[in-house]
């Protein structure tokens, strides 16, 4: 069944329209959540400004246990804790759900990665100044760490185009929905090339985006 272009290119904005939605939406939230995890497993691991041994344990299974596994797994997983929450299993919302889970502890990893790259230095020199733990990590090590973490949310944002196009394989909305229901299905090679074009153009805008922002941070 051939696709009547005049009509499907209105597909292709809304199904795109609905992909940076997914992808936004999920990279404020994650980033919030994920900054917090990754700030309190830098500031309770062996060394930290507010070592906690038990907290750190719990904290970093976590993490190893949730990110090596793959993302369509993930969704299947959580899909119980889906309904209940979203009330619903399909749609943009209810893909968004596993999206935030999921990058939350991959960006917690990035910034306990970038923080621990601080010169230890800075800290100890704000230590000598009597400043609190918290003031430590907000003022000194999040400011220090600014440019590279910037690098590890553009990395991620990536990351999070490539999860929105495998939850539309499984309902989710989206490019990745629409590659599916119009080009996999309907064996449509043309349907495929143009939804992995708006995916390369997705993501050649978020880099562009974050190196540039990584860069102007930088040379400051």
């Amino acid at each position: 069944m051939s696709v009547d272009w005049n009509e499907f290119w209105v597909k292709v904005v809304d199904a795109t329209g609905e992909t940076v939605y997914m992808v936004l939406i999920t990279l404020a939230l994650s980033a919030v959540l994920g900054m917090a995890v990754g700030l309190a497993l830098y500031a309770t691991r062996k060394g930290g400004v507010l070592p906690n041994r038990v907290v750190y344990a719990v904290l970093n299974a976590l993490i190893n246990v949730i990110r090596p596994v793959p993302f369509i797994i993930a969704i299947v997983a959580l899909s119980p804790v889906t309904r209940g929450v979203v009330g619903t299993m399909i749609g943009t919302e209810a893909a968004i759900f596993p999206m935030v889970v999921v990058a939350t502890f991959g960006v917690a990893r990035i910034v306990e990665t970038n923080l621990l790259a601080v010169d230890t230095g800075v800290v100890e020199a704000a230590r000598s100044m009597g400043a609190s733990p918290l003031r430590i990590v907000l003022t000194v090590l999040v400011p220090e760490a600014l440019g590279p973490l910037v690098l590890g949310f553009t990395f991620m944002l990536v990351a999070l185009i490539d999860f929105s196009a495998v939850a539309g394989t499984v309902g989710g909305g989206g490019v990745g929905n629409l590659a599916m229901t119009y080009g996999y299905l309907r064996f449509d090679t043309s349907v495929m090339v143009v939804t992995v074009a708006v995916l390369i153009v997705l993501v050649q805008i978020a880099q562009l985006l974050g190196n540039l922002l990584a860069r102007k941070i930088l040379r400051r």
